[in-house]
């Protein structure tokens, strides 16, 4: 207790080591909040699927906090429904066989830009007759223009605006999510900025038929981290990006330090033989590359995040480390206390494991704190390589698909600079922490 206190207490003379602890707290907390509110295969399933988890988002939006830094500003996306309440909707009963349903949708729009798109999504229940829906469009300065008319499917149906030919006729060939938003001058073109209204009046033809709807203005910008090409939220793989890297270094890190320097232990208690072959095979292996070995593991065998975790771990454990702790251990072999061990009759696994071993972990904790962070960019290098896990949501794979839809071409430039942020923030706090604690347990760095 009073070395952990005295380890503190000096760790605590470096701030950035401080901050460090910090932000890998902070990097904690996000993972387990992601554990916790989105369980991993719901995220799973999000990411990899289609409409119907993100039929209401818009494509390559950017974050709303954009704005901040925008001249303009751009439109959010916008939802009301007249199931939730969000939109008016009235019936009105005219006869046995037809039944009227006013829907009203109102909205202020005092943004700069038009929005991405404008859907409605029509929800209805009948038997043989389908309803037939009129659309209707009322402007700030009071234009009605309107939309035209849709007999909807059974249950869920959808009507696009942009994608209607009738609708962009009568609007002069040009885009509704543009036409509807504008009043043409005599001298330009004006965007108009106020309360808009999409007055929607549904007839159904049988008893027990009815309709409801949803609005949906995709605008130019969503949620707090945007969306992709997909149209798929990008905190989702933001989030869980945070454990799967965290716990991949980590897992990492360990596995090939420790199990390291228990080879390099062994090798050194036992001599001959059992040192020589260690000593060879780890030669063999410094020549080996490590990357393209697991791009070659990820092309011909398989891709998956925990198989190329195994492959790093393996290849790991005869790196030039050893060769670091074989010196180490072969000083404390002949040290007086180990001869005392021997005097008594400790057995070698013994002498290994809790006279040898212990007496350099105050060297493992700082070199295995700074390797976390090298792991961390190799999942996400596999990902850029396109190598990365196919199932699971990363900061890599984000990158990945930024990279491949030309996202900075399109300055679409949040896409990368994202996960790039958590990347690096990820790898300084692991180095800030591993630094300070090197300084901490080397005696030759004590006082630099």
């Amino acid at each position: 207790m009073k070395t952990l206190r005295r380890t503190w207490a000096e760790f605590r003379r470096y701030p950035s080591a401080v901050a460090g602890v910090v932000i890998i707290i902070g990097l904690v907390v996000l993972a387990v909040y992601a554990m916790v509110s989105l369980p991993l295969d719901r995220a799973i399933a999000m990411w990899r699927g289609g409409d119907e988890y993100w039929a209401e988002s818009p494509k390559n939006a950017a974050p709303v906090w954009m704005n901040w830094f925008s001249a303009h500003d751009l439109p959010p996306t916008l939802i009301q429904s007249t199931a939730d309440g969000t939109a008016e909707k009235s019936s009105t009963v005219v006869s046995d066989d037809l039944t009227t349903h006013e829907m009203l949708f109102t909205f202020d729009y005092p943004y700069d830009d038009f929005p991405q798109e404008l859907s409605l999504f029509l929800t209805s229940s009948f038997t043989a007759k389908a309803p037939l829906v009129s659309l209707t469009w009322l402007t700030p300065d009071g234009r009605e223009i309107r939309i035209g008319e849709i007999s909807p499917r059974q249950n869920t149906d959808v009507y696009r605006f942009s994608i209607d030919d009738k609708l962009i006729n009568r609007l002069d060939g040009l885009r509704p999510e543009q036409a509807l938003f504008i009043r043409q001058d005599p001298d330009q073109t004006v965007l108009v900025r106020g309360t808009y209204q999409l007055q929607a009046t549904a007839y159904t033809f049988e008893p027990g038929s009815d309709v409801d709807a949803r609005f949906v203005l995709y605008g130019q910008v969503h949620g707090l981290a945007g969306t992709d090409h997909r149209r798929r939220d990008l905190m989702i793989a933001l989030l869980w990006g945070t454990p799967v890297a965290l716990s991949f270094g980590l897992l990492a890190a360990v596995g090939s330090t420790v199990a390291t320097m228990v080879l390099a232990a062994v090798g050194v208690w036992f001599g001959r033989v059992t040192d020589a072959a260690i000593q060879r095979i780890t030669e063999v292996n410094l020549i080996l590359p490590l990357l393209p070995i697991l791009i070659m593991v990820g092309t011909f065998y398989s891709r998956s995040l925990w198989l190329m975790l195994g492959v790093v771990v393996v290849l790991g454990i005869f790196g030039s480390s050893i060769k670091t702790y074989r010196a180490i251990f072969l000083q404390v072999k002949e040290s007086p206390y180990i001869e005392a061990a021997r005097a008594y009759g400790a057995s070698s696994w013994r002498i290994i494991f809790q006279y040898m071993i212990p007496r350099v972990v105050p060297i493992l904790v700082p070199q295995l704190v700074v390797l976390v962070p090298s792991f961390v960019f190799l999942e996400a290098t596999l990902a850029v390589l396109g190598l990365g896990d196919p199932v699971l949501p990363t900061w890599g794979k984000i990158i990945d698909d930024a990279r491949v839809n030309g996202a900075l071409h399109n300055r679409q430039y949040y896409w990368v600079l994202e996960p790039a942020f958590l990347l690096m923030l990820a790898g300084l706090s692991f180095a800030m922490v591993g630094f300070a604690l090197d300084r901490i347990f080397n005696p030759r760095l004590r006082g630099v």
